[in-house]
């Protein structure tokens, strides 16, 4: 399956994103009033600038403490954003989220960012994509 069926399959294939210049705190009531676990940095909600996660706020919290919620999201996002492409398979981007050890991926053409997936909705995918298979499968076994 391909990252284009993944987003089609999504309820809402739209991007949070947030500003570089606002507070990391911002972005946690986004997070949390969104029920979401990762928010993409952006200066005009078209380039992915970064993006900041859940984890990342809690991981600084717990070394530097709840003084990190004033600084700006730009000084605590990932810069070297992995992406992918629409065109990509499931099996390749759920590879690469393993191996970087994330869960968000912003999808990208050409430069502009045309949406996200997350490990769940890789999952769900290929998930469905072998329930498919197997369905096939059992058809040709049982001569249908």
């Amino acid at each position: 399956m391909l990252v284009s069926h993944i987003l089609k399959l999504k309820a809402d294939d739209g991007v949070v994103t947030i500003g570089p210049e606002a507070s990391v705190a911002d972005a946690a009531n986004v997070l949390s009033s969104r029920k979401i676990g990762s928010i993409v940095v952006s200066s005009d909600d078209k380039s992915a600038l970064g993006i900041l996660s859940e984890r990342d706020i809690v991981r600084e919290i717990g070394k530097r403490g709840a003084g990190c919620l004033t600084e700006t999201v730009e000084s605590m996002m990932t810069k070297k954003l992995v992406t992918c492409t629409s065109g990509e398979r499931a099996d390749t981007v759920l590879t690469k989220m393993t191996e970087g050890r994330f869960r968000h991926m912003p999808v990208v053409e050409n430069g502009t960012m045309v949406g996200l997936v997350t490990l769940g909705d890789v999952v769900k995918a290929r998930l469905r994509e072998l329930a498919m298979e197997k369905d096939a499968l059992e058809g040709m076994i049982m001569g249908h």
